[in-house]
């Protein structure tokens, strides 16, 4: 599992109460990669690609309006959508990710996993 943090705004679409309203948060995304063996290093999946990977993903979200990114136009991003976006991206370049947790705050994070 390798971590990354980012900070971004956001409102929810199609949703009654606060996060209705622009606001921001101080995510928290965690990808989680498995493997049935290991290389000749000892190693299933390697932590430098995975966070490699995973910045790239992430970098594009930090410090924006969610709302306003070209790959979510006229959705809602939510903790899960967004999990679930960071998965796909993820999936097609590193074998192994299994999981994806975001966290908008310390206690409350959204899985995406298939």
């Amino acid at each position: 599992m390798v971590e990354k943090h980012f900070a971004a705004a956001h409102h929810l679409l199609n949703y009654r109460g606060k996060c209705e309203n622009p606001h921001g948060h101080n995510y928290v995304v965690q990808a989680w990669a498995k493997s049935e063996t290991l290389d000749k290093a000892n190693i299933a999946v390697d932590f430098t690609f995975l966070k490699e990977a995973l910045n790239a993903v992430v970098d594009d979200l930090d410090h924006i309006d969610l709302n306003e990114f070209a790959d979510f136009k006229g959705e809602s991003p939510s903790a899960e959508y967004i999990a679930r976006y960071a998965y796909h991206r993820l999936k097609s370049s590193v074998p192994g990710v299994f999981k994806i947790c975001v966290f908008e705050t310390p206690t409350q994070c959204a899985v995406y996993y298939e």
